[in-house]
């Protein structure tokens, strides 16, 4: 199954989808969802967040078994320093290992401070790249402390996140080069919403890549991909989501149709939207959709 979804990664077309487990003893709302897609074939696994923002959500790594379970499509689980310390990572890795949850998006974390939880402390034992250090332990067969297990865990694939704009383009490098450097596979960008962007971003990160060899050199940038079929949505994403840069053209469009009701307001977003799927698809298709659970728009941009 992961062996299938990392071929596709380095050597084809590769589509993944994001879901965000709420906040609720279960999943199977998603699941339902999801089953109601006409383009589900045309997808080639999901993703699991990990509380985002800070507030409470089902397990991520629950939700990856389960929807493994379910669809028989891989799922990359992510995994949040912010609410584990080097036990309770080794701890959850382990575990997922046996449900055969092993693709893993190592991601650092809202700070704590932001919680819909009274009085939350972060942990932060680390930054995303100790559990990239970590699951390159497991890989090895060994723990973080270098005792060897009795029985070695399955392979383990690990992922890691990077913003998709940066006035100075040397940060975005170092952070690709980090990434690299700690065995990430993929790399998922923030949102992109310009190809010129999106280009820059793929010539920066082959530039560093060139300079590694043996599995380095067969890591993947993955373009994060969020349509857009709202003003406000829009606005709120340049104003306020740093690493994001959304074009003035698209805030100017959505914003004359918005004028015109709401129905005008999401067919200018969606058409937007879908041009730069279908364009990101010619030059580099490996894309991550996210959609906030909006599936029903995912299914209209694979269509």
């Amino acid at each position: 199954m992961f062996d299938a979804l990392i071929d596709k990664l380095q050597n084809g077309r590769y589509i993944t989808l994001e879901t965000t487990p709420g906040r609720l003893p279960t999943i199977d709302n998603i699941i339902e969802k999801l089953k109601t897609l006409k383009n589900l074939k045309k997808i080639d696994g999901f993703s699991t967040t990990d509380n985002p923002l800070a507030k409470l959500k089902y397990n991520a790594l629950f939700a990856a078994y389960k929807l493994q379970t379910t669809f028989k499509k891989p799922v990359i689980a992510t995994m949040s320093m912010r609410d584990r310390n080097k036990i309770a990572l080794q701890s959850d890795l382990l575990a997922a290992n046996d449900f055969d949850v092993r693709a893993i998006l190592a991601l650092t974390g809202d700070p704590a401070k932001i919680s819909d939880q009274p009085n939350t402390k972060g942990c932060f034992e680390g930054d995303s790249t100790l559990l990239l250090d970590i699951i390159k332990c497991f890989n090895a067969g060994i723990d973080y402390a270098g005792r060897e297990f009795t029985i070695k865990p399955k392979r383990i694939y690990p992922f890691a996140v990077s913003n998709a704009y940066a006035k100075n383009p040397k940060t975005l490098q170092k952070k690709f080069k980090k990434k690299l450097e700690h065995r990430a596979m993929g790399i998922i960008t923030q949102p992109v919403f310009d190809v010129k962007n999106a280009k820059n971003l793929l010539d920066m990160f082959e530039e560093v890549k060139s300079s590694y060899e043996g599995e380095r050199k067969k890591a993947q940038l993955i373009f994060g991909f969020f349509p857009i079929t709202k003003l406000k949505t829009a606005q709120f994403l340049a104003s306020h989501v740093p690493g994001i840069n959304v074009p003035s053209n698209w805030i100017d469009e959505l914003y004359k149709a918005h004028k015109d009701g709401e129905k005008k307001e999401y067919e200018v977003g969606f058409a937007l939207s879908k041009e730069l799927f279908e364009e990101l698809l010619k030059f580099h298709p490996k894309i991550h959709i996210m959609t906030a659970n909006r599936f029903e728009i995912a299914d209209a941009i694979l269509r």
